[in-house]
């Protein structure tokens, strides 16, 4: 542990430790150069010996010293100082993720949602740098006092795997470790995406879902075990947030969300659309024939089928006798569900054998009666089966209106029904197109003949042209050329599409539509307005990720300044609180500190004390007396000595000393000056 007023780097003062983790303490400092507040990351005495881990260390520092992101913990400096390998961060105000879940026992799932898509915001930015993190998990997110949510511990995190073995004190995110990084497989983004799946099942059930005595238990629960689905603790949890986390959890890292982009899509779209089907588990390559866990959902379905008892009442013999160990094959090969009926009463196979005989006879009577009937050998009245009179044939009603064709089935004692409308290019709407029974067809009296009636002529279909990139009214005109209506959607602003040009359509351009068809278009707005901070008495750093969360791009100069401190803003070149295009580049100019000037030492040899001092002063320099010296040259009480000696080049305020000739050296007095040894003369001129 570090004492409090140590100094590190000469800059940075040491107020008092903050926090402990397994590889490092936490302190809170002081940076005097900017003036501001910091946290101080120390590596502790284990690792300073392993040059590997510390050039891991340090480069990885640089590495997120580039991240300036409003949701990352920001790293301001790396370096060493007596042994002390240290990495100077933003010093956030606020609790931890982890200490905010014990506080409340478990989160919402509004608010889980607005963390999550704060905290994987910034882990995109790192992703963005090709930094992945390795650490995610609730103690490393810090929520401020305004609410704002920080994703800390970049670097450190992707160093301790520089080392051949790795305690069990640096295991303690064993808890939220993907299954790949638990193997020591390969590490990237998708094993990031798991530790925040894991986070988010933390925050909506209050635990983590894999716990164990040992870190080798909880790892090998990560590699082995399936997950259980948070619905089942907390049962009113959104669809769509359910879905996320199981996705975001997948053993398989092909089967999450392949970047932080589509997770942050989903996650928004959750707040609009909890309980939305529209959560997709990414395609693995030969995924048909593996395994996959049913989802919750589809067991949810399986669960809801019905079966209906009576039927396997008919199918399974009642007196199915249990003991029977005849039907055990049968059993086995059907899971249990064959029955083994018993043999049939034999007076009962009588009456059936009798049944038959009889039916059969019946038939060879009726098979008889009709051919007779056929052929006429039993004409007569009442006999006959069938009467000519009592069937017609089917008019042709196409091309009748629906009145028309009524009155002329009325004729045949037919009846009938619309049965729909179809498009036709041969028939006027309202007119039959087609009917069944069809034209000419024998038919019953009495029969109910359905139609089809004509809407018109069938419309033309046509491409939707492209309209996307074309300014408005031209993107109009080529849809009515193209013999379509033009609707307009809310407009939306647009980095890509300048403002009053078409941004897309609604079908898609080249879908084939119905001439006539209405198309919406959506009009670009331009690039969204964006309002620029205020960056004065602010560090550049600060001034930077201003700059970056309003969507806007900052250039920095810098000047000399009396007044303001080194490292901090002097002015900006649009105003604050000015609306300007997203992208824009606001310039501003960063103080150096006081300008230093530099002057010549002047040759004050010869002159008394008096007129040294002030020849000195109007040179902007500081005239102090360091003795008295023999001198050949100069004569007593006149300057015979200085330094730093005439014509050097020094800065403003520099002191000169300067001696003071008590004469020539006389060897017969016994009485000598301090410094009579010294004879040096204008020896730097």
């Amino acid at each position: 542990m570090i004492k409090e007023g140590v100094y590190l780097g000469k800059r940075y003062e040491i107020l008092g430790r903050i926090g402990s983790g397994g590889m490092a303490d936490v302190y809170k400092g002081k940076d005097h150069k900017l003036n501001r507040y910091v946290a101080i990351k120390v590596l502790k005495s284990d690792y300073r010996n392993d040059q590997v881990f510390i050039q891991k260390f340090v480069s990885e520092a640089q590495a997120a010293a580039g991240l300036m992101h409003p949701n990352v913990v920001n790293v301001y400096d790396v370096g060493q100082d007596r042994g002390l390998f240290y990495m100077v961060m933003e010093l956030v105000e606020g609790i931890t993720l982890k200490d905010y879940i014990e506080k409340k026992g478990k989160l919402s799932a509004k608010e889980t949602i607005s963390i999550s898509i704060q905290m994987v915001t910034g882990l995109q930015a790192a992703h963005n740098h090709h930094i992945i993190h390795r650490d995610i998990k609730p103690q490393n997110i810090i929520i401020s006092k305004e609410g704002k949510v920080k994703v800390t511990d970049f670097g450190i995190a992707r160093a301790t795997t520089a080392t051949k073995t790795i305690s069990t004190s640096v295991m303690g995110s064993v808890h939220y470790t993907s299954p790949e990084q638990a193997r020591g497989g390969v590490v990237d983004e998708k094993s990031d995406i798991y530790s925040v799946g894991i986070t988010m099942y933390e925050m909506i059930t209050g635990h983590v879902p894999f716990d164990g005595d040992s870190t080798v238990s909880v790892a090998l629960k990560h590699l082995q075990e399936e997950m259980v689905s948070p619905a089942e603790e907390v049962p009113d949890i959104p669809y769509s947030l359910e879905c996320i986390i199981m996705k975001c959890t997948q053993k398989n890292p092909e089967r999450r969300y392949h970047d932080c982009a589509s997770l942050i899509q989903d996650l928004k779209r959750s707040l609009v659309d909890p309980d939305g089907e529209f959560v997709t588990l990414g395609a693995v390559p030969g995924d048909s024939d593996r395994t996959v866990v049913m989802s919750t959902e589809e067991i949810r379905q399986l669960q809801g089928q019905d079966y209906d008892e009576d039927e396997d009442d008919e199918d399974y013999d009642s007196d199915y006798d249990e003991d029977d160990d005849d039907d055990d094959e049968d059993d086995r090969e059907y899971g249990g569900r064959r029955r083994k009926k018993k043999d049939v009463n034999p007076d009962t196979k009588k009456i059936m054998r009798i049944l038959m005989i009889v039916a059969g006879v019946v038939i060879a009577l009726l098979i008889l009666f009709l051919v007779g009937n056929a052929v006429g050998l039993f004409s007569g009245p009442g006999l006959a089966t069938s009467n000519e009179e009592d069937t017609v044939r089917v008019p042709d009603l196409r091309g009748m209106t629906e009145d028309e064709a009524r009155e002329e089935l009325s004729k045949y004692e037919l009846g009938m029904d619309v049965a729909g409308e179809e498009p036709s290019n041969e028939y006027e709407a309202g007119e039959i197109k087609s009917h069944t029974p069809g034209p000419d067809e024998t038919v019953e009296r009495h029969t109910t003949i359905e139609v089809i009636l004509s809407t018109g002529e069938e419309a033309e279909t046509v491409a939707v042209p492209n309209v996307v990139n074309e300014e408005e009214s031209r993107a109009e005109q080529m849809l009515r050329d193209a013999g379509l209506k033009v609707t307009k959607g809310e407009a939306q602003y647009s980095s890509d599409v300048e403002e009053g040009y078409v941004i897309s359509c609604n079908p898609d351009v080249g879908t084939e539509v119905d001439e006539g068809s209405s198309v919406e278009i959506i009009v670009s707005l331009g690039t969204q307005p964006a309002t620029v901070p205020k960056l004065t008495e602010g560090t550049a750093a600060e001034a930077e990720a201003a700059l970056s969360e309003a969507g806007l791009t900052g250039s920095a100069t810098e000047e000399y300044s009396d007044d303001v401190a080194e490292g901090i803003v002097i002015s900006q070149s649009i105003d604050p609180g000015t609306e300007v295009s997203r992208g824009t580049t606001v310039s501003y100019v960063v103080s150096r500190g006081p300008e230093t000037k530099i002057v010549n030492v002047p040759d004050i040899y010869g002159m008394d004390e008096a007129t040294a001092s002030q020849t000195l002063s109007r040179n902007g320099l500081v005239g102090e007396y360091a003795g008295e010296s023999f001198s050949d040259e100069y004569g007593a009480g006149q300057i015979c000595r200085i330094s730093p000696t005439v014509g050097t080049r020094v800065s403003e305020g520099t002191v000169v000393q300067y001696w003071i000739s008590v004469g020539p050296e006389n060897t017969g007095e016994s009485d000598t000056p301090d410094s009579g040894t010294d004879t040096g003369g204008n020896t730097g001129s």
